[in-house]
């Protein structure tokens, strides 16, 4: 499978979460793909650009390993808050938007509650 840009809009997905989130650019990006604004590897903000995951079942995640452990051990999912600390990897390094690497379907970050973000649609 051959690697493409990632636009706004493009669909993410968390090892740890229960629905899809669309990515989103910083206000003010000017660099588009047939009129879609183009992401890079610091697009990688919370909340920002990285919206919540519908519910977190990671027991890594201090919310979801205390409601669980107050539900008998019984898995219970807490309301995702990603916390995400570095940029994406693997972004296109010999192709700059707006001073950085372009982001790529291929790219990944981590959630510091051990969720893997992936790409699941390109957004173009």
């Amino acid at each position: 499978m051959s690697s493409s840009y990632v636009v706004e809009g493009a669909s993410l997905k968390c090892s740890y979460g229960s629905t899809n989130a669309n990515f989103k650019t910083p206000a003010g990006r000017k660099i588009a793909i047939s009129d879609q604004l183009q992401g890079n590897v610091q697009d990688f903000k919370p909340e920002i650009n990285i919206p919540a995951f519908g519910l977190c079942s990671s027991l890594s995640n201090p919310e979801v390993a205390s409601a669980t452990a107050a539900n008998q051990g019984q898995l219970k999912k807490m309301p995702c808050k990603p916390v995400i600390t570095m940029p994406w990897l693997d972004g296109k390094t010999d192709v700059l938007v707006d001073h950085s690497p372009a982001l790529l379907n291929c790219s990944t970050n981590l959630c510091m509650w051990c969720g893997k973000i992936t790409i699941v649609n390109d957004g173009q």
